[in-house]
């Protein structure tokens, strides 16, 4: 057998010089595993009736943990009894967001040696001086990763991310996640925490709405299964996606990450997505659909965050309560229940769930009021009970840390419990049936929160239920096939990730997601190389959610050298034959939902509309009295939201000004508009001045041109209402979809719900048929 380990070593080592993976080392068992392990790790390699396993805790017999002949559960049962209290706590931790390398300063940082990484001389895929002492003293397995240098490096870091683990303790493999990478764009105009890692050497896709607007679930099953793996190629074993919140609520700022406000498309769209990403096939399957090219899908928002009150959104305290005034709450469970729950696939269910900051306000039968992660009613009752999920559950990230001192200060979001200690939360979360903690590097709030456990209901109770925790964790690593093989080839990942088939895939999903609204006198497509007029935009200074200010700017909104390709471009609107222009949905500085410090200072609530339209908006249908209110910590005085009578202005009020003077500039000659839109929009403030629209969901420029220029028929068909104007969006009910007046344009035609144009008119087929409201 020595001899076989040592032609295989030697076979591989002639593949090293050219494959770059001299950093571990493979075994191949006839019809049965294929063992990776690094020679750095200190462990041996086991030979048991003739085949190969990791002794993975170095104590020279196979455990039933090591043995990958067994069913899962049984591995992860006997490892857990095996885990130390330490140990399954650090299990429960899921890491604060890390940059590969780590960012000098500011969100995802870290050093290297005590320097800052372009001080210290390190390579770009070695570990942290922080990524080493949560790996090793917290005993930390679940980190969560945003931008990474490129694919090879992102699998070295894998590489020395697992060889770290595999020496210590029990040989736990590391667990890898990220947020939605796949986006060509983080936002319409700063980037979140939540898609920090958007675009790179990826493969690129249509935002949840753009997907949405294909009304096409195979698109969306075929996305997960090219998106996983790239994902598995990188790393990545589990995707904090997808976001089926139903989008009820037309000011939520999250909501182009969502598949619109349908609860029959959500529903299909969820269950294709995750389908696409938990199911290997083949060779590839380990067990169950589950294997070597899933990554595991944590679902979120858990009961759905989309129906906050005025569209506030819950990463603040100004935006912690979902409401209810349409008494729907019942329907936004219908994307989880009857999709993400009910897979066509084998893996049966998504296999883990976050709730949502948000407090869903009077929800709970026993009366409390906390937010959703904290609320026995809505995890234990409901999610456990009701609906028999036995999956991960995992906090949104940094519930359990204090708030800011303002409620727009972007800080901890412990809602509902904000007067208890870091340590109480905790306790209250696992009490309520959670099993992890995201955005907790540290261990020590989740020992005493067992101490807690241990006066309360004793040290037997406490421990079942730490491992009860740690089984559903573990699974989540072992059917994966993480504790067999966790390493990468590094050049290979290289040439899969973003590969040809992958981009034109994501690149044909882009065409199909841009619906066209308005082709008057049949306009479109313009297929003659004319002389086309493109306006540079003004992009205002906006702030991003740590606070930090952009400069404002003036420049072209698209890559004329990309325009040159299809049109002649000119500078001077009269040697035009059309002009197109370019804008973005509205938004303001204080996108995260509706509040200002400012007006708080002068004596005011603080609270502020979200306005929907170009134009300075104020808001005279709103609410008399918010439905919800209370802050027992940071400002207890206001007992009432409403911001009935205030005024507010977009920051980019000037995309309309250059579609109005540009219309002027062209006189008789048509204008076309592409609205990149995040949500949804008043189009009436300029609809009637122009000859065509078209909207697209965080895609690129070049799907849209080839629209224009009729490379192809435009497809994609509207996810959500387009209001008329604020008041009917004021008037709507938060939880309930489709309750708004749509805007009527000058051909007659309806934004409504499913509505979308192609060449010949208005699209009727079977999507519409099957998906309508």
């Amino acid at each position: 057998m020595r001899k076989r380990i040592l032609t295989a070593f030697t076979i591989l080592s002639l593949l090293c010089v050219k494959a770059q993976h001299s950093d571990f080392i493979l075994i191949n068992n006839n019809n049965g595993a294929t063992i990776g392990y690094s020679p750095t790790s200190g462990i041996k390699i086991l030979t048991v009736d003739g085949l190969k396993f990791k002794d993975l805790n170095k104590n020279g017999k196979l455990d039933k943990y090591e043995d990958w002949r067994l069913p899962i559960n049984e591995r992860a049962k006997d490892l857990a009894q095996k885990m130390s209290l330490e140990q399954i706590a650090g299990l429960m931790l899921y890491s604060i967001h890390q940059a590969i390398p780590s960012n000098d300063s500011g969100f995802g940082s870290g050093k290297y040696n005590g320097k800052p990484f372009s001080l210290s001389g390190a390579q770009p895929w070695a570990l942290s001086d922080e990524q080493k002492t949560f790996l090793k003293d917290d005993n930390l397995r679940h980190v969560l990763i945003t931008s990474v240098k490129s694919p090879e490096v992102a699998a070295k870091w894998n590489n020395q991310m697992q060889a770290f683990v595999e020496g210590i303790g029990l040989g736990i493999p590391g667990n890898t996640s990220t947020d939605p990478r796949h986006s060509g764009q983080a936002t319409g105009n700063t980037k979140a925490e939540f898609n920090a890692g958007a675009g790179g050497d990826i493969s690129i896709w249509p935002d949840g709405l753009g997907l949405a607007a294909t009304f096409d679930p195979s698109i969306v099953r075929k996305f997960g299964n090219i998106a996983a793996q790239e994902y598995r190629a990188l790393g990545i074993t589990t995707a904090l996606s997808p976001q089926i919140d139903l989008g009820t609520e037309p000011r939520w700022y999250r909501i182009y990450m969502t598949f619109g406000e349908s609860p029959e498309l959500s529903t299909d769209m969820a269950r294709a997505y995750i389908d696409g990403f938990q199911t290997s096939f083949g060779k590839d399957e380990i067990a169950d659909g589950w294997g070597y090219k899933s990554v595991n899908a944590m679902v979120k928002h858990w009961p759905s965050g989309g129906p906050e009150e005025g569209g506030r959104d819950g990463h603040w305290a100004f935006g912690k309560y979902a409401v209810y005034p349409g008494s729907n709450f019942e329907t936004h469970l219908k994307p989880f229940t009857e999709g993400a729950f009910k897979l066509d696939g084998k893996t049966s269910k998504a296999s883990a769930v976050m709730p949502y900051y948000t407090i869903s306000y009077n929800q709970s039968k026993d009366g409390s009021n906390y937010a959703n992660g904290f609320n026995k009613y809505i995890i234990t009752d409901l999610l456990r009970g009701k609906y028999g999920y036995d999956g991960v559950l995992c906090t949104d990230w940094l519930i359990t840390h204090n708030e800011g001192k303002t409620p727009d200060e972007f800080d901890g979001k412990p809602w509902g419990v904000e007067d208890k200690t870091v340590a109480e939360r905790h306790y209250i979360a696992l009490m309520a049936g959670m099993d992890q903690f995201g955005g907790n590097n540290v261990m020590g709030p989740i020992i005493e929160a067992y101490k807690m456990g241990v006066k309360e209901h004793g040290k037997a109770y406490m421990r079942n239920r730490f491992e009860q925790s740690a089984v559903r964790l573990l699974k989540n690593i072992f059917r994966l096939g993480l504790f067999e093989n966790p390493y990468l080839d590094a050049s290979e990942s290289a040439k899969l990730v973003g590969n040809p088939d992958f981009m034109k895939e994501g690149y044909d999903a882009q065409v199909k997601s841009v619906v066209l609204l308005k082709n008057k006198a049949n306009l479109l497509p313009i297929k003659d190389r004319k002389t086309v007029f493109i306006p540079k935009n003004y992009y205002p200074s906006t702030k991003d959610w740590w606070g930090n200010w952009s400069s404002p700017s003036l420049d072209y909104p698209i890559d004329l050298e990309l325009v040159k390709k299809y049109y002649n471009v000119t500078e001077d609107p009269k040697k035009a034959d059309f002009s197109i222009v370019f804008i973005s949905s509205p938004y303001s500085n204080n996108d995260g939902g509706g509040y200002d410090i400012n007006d708080r200072k002068k004596g005011g609530n603080g609270y502020v509309p979200i306005s929907l339209q170009y134009n300075s908006y104020t808001a005279t249908d709103a609410r008399d009295h918010s439905i919800a209110a209370g802050d027992p910590v940071i400002d207890p005085t206001i007992k009432d939201r409403s911001y009935k009578g205030k005024t507010v202005n977009v920051s980019n009020a000037m995309d309309l000004s250059t579609v109005l003077t540009t219309k002027n500039q062209m006189g008789d000659k048509p204008v076309i508009v592409v609205a990149n839109v995040n949500r949804p929009m008043i189009f009436n403030e300029f609809e009637s001045r122009v000859q065509g629209i078209l909207v697209r969901f965080g895609i690129g420029e070049q799907a849209v041109m080839d629209i224009i220029s009729g490379k192809y028929e435009p497809s994609g068909l509207l996810p959500l209402q387009m209001p008329a104007n604020m008041s009917t969006v004021e008037k709507q009910l938060e939880d309930v979809p489709f309750d708004m007046q749509c805007h009527t344009d000058t051909e007659g035609n309806i934004y409504d719900f499913g509505y979308g144009l192609n060449w010949s008119g208005i699209i009727k087929d079977s999507r519409t048929a099957k998906y309508h409201k």
